[in-house]
């Protein structure tokens, strides 16, 4: 989605109202599902404003999912030098924002079944693409593609996540499965992506 313009606090705050309602619509409801009358409901505004920010309904879905991976990104920053650790902040986020989870499962559904999740301008890869190729120029990374490197430590991060076909874990679970499981991921981790 091309940059916005800047808008006045309350114009900022609408668009605000608009995208967290759009999350909590694809969320629960994916692209094909999601009602735009419920999310302005939600938002407290009307079509003609989402429409006026946003464009359309794909066009809004597309910034719903960019501000997730921004979200997931800024929050579980990666350290290439500590992808175990890495993997465990994504195991963490996925807990306390499960929504990130299902818009990509939803994304992989409905719209990209095969190839890159996004296109290339929104994958948001590039540093952390940089950062394994930095670690395995340094000898702390298996050797291989950086991009291979970094799925399987995601999906590593994801086996426990709303999309996992065995078990969803959630926030309300005992800390210590909680601790039990970030034990584990991190020493499979490490084991997977440590030079031999």
């Amino acid at each position: 989605m091309a940059d916005r313009k800047p808008l006045t606090a309350r114009g900022e705050a609408t668009w605000q109202r608009i995208l967290d309602a759009a999350t909590e619509e694809f969320a629960r409801f994916g692209f094909a599902g999601a009602r735009i009358e419920r999310v302005t409901s939600a938002a407290r505004t009307n079509k003609a404003q989402l429409y006026g920010y946003f464009g359309t309904k794909d066009e809004l879905f597309d910034a719903v999912l960019a501000a997730s991976f921004r979200q997931i990104v800024d929050l579980a920053t990666i350290d290439a030098n500590d992808l175990p650790g890495w993997a465990v902040r994504l195991y963490d986020e996925y807990l306390a924002r499960p929504e990130i989870v299902r818009l990509a499962t939803w994304s992989r559904l409905e719209r990209s079944p095969q190839g890159h999740l996004v296109a290339e301008p929104e994958r948001m890869d590039a540093e952390k693409l940089a950062a394994i190729a930095a670690a395995q120029e340094a000898g702390v990374v298996v050797p291989g593609d950086p991009f291979d490197v970094m799925a399987m430590v995601i999906a590593m991060s994801m086996a426990w996540s709303p999309v996992s076909n065995v078990y969803a874990a959630h926030a309300d679970e005992d800390p210590a499965e909680h601790e039990r499981r970030r034990e584990f991921l991190r020493e499979a981790v490490r084991r997977a992506v440590s030079p031999v």
